[in-house]
């Protein structure tokens, strides 16, 4: 009878995964924790294991968790996400230039390649635009089966992701090839609604084997899928190796494979140790967005490392602390900057230079290009810190993480698109025991507005782009343990 409960409850809870967008953007777009239990506590937990969910965050401790399912879902909310525009945004100037041939009028936008040719600028008009869509409901699961009294085998399934927005309002400032200027085009960046949605799903399948009653050892295959789609992209596709396959096309889809390991173990009395790494993921092209991406539409996932302690005060209080390393370097369509494609290396292909409204474009530094222009979004520690402790037959959590977003000011205008900010993290949380070995978990979270303000590249400074946001989140699960 257990045995048909448990395949039932298995096939609902990963349908139910599998059919759920994965928006989560707290760290960068990682989630500050997976499991409802490491949530309470910031999402620490590498050295201190909690639930069937813990392979997603060190392997190694599922070795001492038992055998348990636990199945819950978020709610997540990016409650204030957009951006604020403040400046003029600058008129043309100088003679176009057709051709190729350079121009000999003073620019206050001159082609950084040095020829002489005026180059139209582009602005985001000044005001403040939110981001629709504030609300998003995302499932998890997870089962660890004991093997025997030193070995386990489970299977995590969870969501990652959250480069999400939608911006219907806002407009844009820029000029044709013949420099007239058009000072109202509407949508973001002059294309109507303009946005991305990036979603990923993680199937973690681990084994974890104790050395002894102390320590253990784990691994994890990671099956990753992801999806992603842009729209309101168009006046970028001068700078886009293939402009067809830069915005406003359907869905695209990437699948890939990574692994990830972990040590647990008591190495001291009360003092608890947990290490684990993420290889990077390599993924499949967006082949509907090669013309956006670097390296023809390569979305790879970073890889991470983590570093955890636990301390066990009195009888029934522990203090659990984590530094995550999240390596956004690893990916060049994250971690390129935008200057890549306003250094020179990238020529329009009409008339050698960089025309808003243009068509094509020639350099390994254009959207799309081996060595594309991106999100300049840089490598990111997170310090987690969370306390535990038992009171009665229910226990009690609270946490605080602190990570540097990874955002520099000279990004934030092809950032309006993921204004991934935040840097402080809230959070609380409990667990109520039940009968029949079951418990219900619950956590909350509270991420505090953040805010990077920075120039325009392709105005001169004219202008600056503020980007925003602040996060909260509930998260509830159910767990049987046997």
């Amino acid at each position: 009878m257990r045995t048909a409960v448990n395949k039932s409850l298995l096939a609902i809870a990963v349908s139910g995964v599998l059919a759920s967008p994965a928006v989560y953007a707290t760290n960068g777009y990682f989630s500050h924790g997976y499991s409802t239990k490491e949530k309470g506590l910031a999402g620490a937990g590498a050295a201190y294991s909690q639930d069937a969910m813990a392979a997603a965050t060190n392997p190694a401790g599922m070795a001492f968790i038992g055998e348990r399912m636990d199945i819950g879902a978020a709610l997540f909310s990016p409650s204030s996400r957009g951006y604020t525009v403040t400046g003029t945004p600058p008129a043309p100037d100088g003679t176009p230039v057709f051709s190729g041939a350079p121009s000999s009028a003073n620019c206050n936008f001159p082609h950084p390649s040095g020829n002489g040719a005026c180059v139209p600028p582009f602005s985001v008009n000044p005001g403040t635009v939110d981001s629709e869509n504030d609300f998003f409901l995302i499932p998890h699961f997870a089962y660890n089966w004991q093997l025997n009294s030193d070995s386990t085998m489970g299977v995590s399934v969870y969501g990652n992701g959250g480069m999400n927005t939608e911006y219907k309002g806002g407009s844009a400032t820029t000029a044709d090839q013949t420099f007239t200027i058009n000072g109202n085009l509407p949508g973001t960046f002059g294309e109507g609604t303009a946005g991305v949605n990036l979603e990923q799903l993680f199937i973690n399948v681990s084994f974890a084997k104790k050395m002894n009653d102390k320590h253990a050892f784990g691994g994890s295959v990671i099956l990753a899928g992801q999806r992603f789609a842009a729209q309101g992209l168009a006046n970028f596709g001068n700078l886009s190796l293939d402009p067809n396959s830069l915005t406003g096309n359907r869905h695209s889809t990437s699948y890939g494979a990574g692994l990830k390991f972990g040590y647990q173990g008591e190495v001291a009395d009360n003092l608890r140790v947990g290490v684990s790494y993420q290889s990077k993921i390599s993924m499949g092209e967006f082949d509907e967005y090669k013309g956006l991406f670097a390296e023809g539409g390569d979305f790879d996932i970073p890889s991470t490392y983590t570093i955890g302690i636990s301390y066990d005060v009195g009888n029934s209080g522990v203090i659990i602390a984590d530094i995550q390393r999240i390596n956004y370097s690893d990916v060049k369509a994250i971690s390129n900057p935008i200057s890549k494609l306003t250094g020179g290396g990238c020529l329009d292909g009409l008339n050698n230079f960089l025309f808003f409204g243009g068509t094509g474009a020639t350099g390994a530094t254009c959207l799309g290009g081996a060595d594309g222009g991106g999100f300049g979004w840089e490598d990111m520690t997170i310090i987690k810190l969370g306390y535990q402790f038992d009171m009665g037959d229910n226990t009690y959590r609270v946490g605080y993480s602190h990570g540097d977003q990874p955002i520099p000011e000279s990004e934030t205008l092809f950032n309006i698109l993921a204004p991934a900010v935040i840097e402080d993290h809230i959070t609380a949380g409990m667990t109520m025991r039940l009968s029949g070995n079951q418990e219900f978990n619950i956590a909350g979270m509270y991420a505090l507005n953040n805010s990077v303000k920075g120039a325009n590249p392709f105005d001169g400074g004219a202008t600056q782009v503020e980007i925003e946001m602040s996060q909260w989140e509930v998260q509830a699960g159910w767990a049987w343990k046997y």
